[in-house]
């Protein structure tokens, strides 16, 4: 079944982009990046920010935006009967530069695993902006919360140097 990414999360004080690769499906399902009910993304978000969690997705947008974070994926489609990535065929890349050249006070890239660097590698045309590859977020990755929250923090200090 092919599958359909959102659009980005982003607004003209975000700087820091994190590109995950695809939507699983509870987030199809609820039209929200980082639905499912295990996966870190939003309570890693909320911690590094010292905010109390919310469920409300205009909350958790609303997060990212008032620290100067945009969300997207680097595929805008593919086709993929379950949530992993590894299963993924026949992907198509959403066009990064575009992004890039309508945002350009963006200027640090953060991947949320390796797949989405593998497809970003896979399709980049050229980057100058530095980027870290982070721990998936993902409940399939199963390495624990504290030491995802542990990696993850590194994006507070680049708030400090942006």
């Amino acid at each position: 079944m092919k599958i359909f990414s959102f659009p980005p999360i982003i607004n003209e004080q975000s700087k820091i982009l994190i590109l995950g690769t695809m939507p699983g499906k509870d987030s199809l399902k609820f039209n929200e990046y980082y639905a499912h009910s295990r996966n870190a993304f939003w309570k890693i978000m909320f911690t590094l920010f010292n905010q109390p969690f919310s469920s409300d997705y205009k909350t958790k947008q609303a997060l990212l935006l008032n620290n100067n974070i945009a969300l997207w994926d680097i595929l805008k489609a593919c086709e993929r009967e379950s949530s992993l990535d590894s299963d993924i065929i026949g992907e198509e890349p959403n066009d990064l530069e575009i992004l890039l050249k309508n945002h350009p006070q963006i200027n640090h890239l953060i991947f949320n695993g390796k797949s989405a660097v593998n497809y970003f590698m896979k399709y980049k045309k050229e980057n100058s902006l530095p980027f870290k590859v982070l721990p998936s977020t993902s409940p399939a990755f199963t390495i624990s919360i504290e030491r995802k929250l542990s990696e993850w923090s590194i994006i507070t200090g680049l708030m400090t140097t942006n």
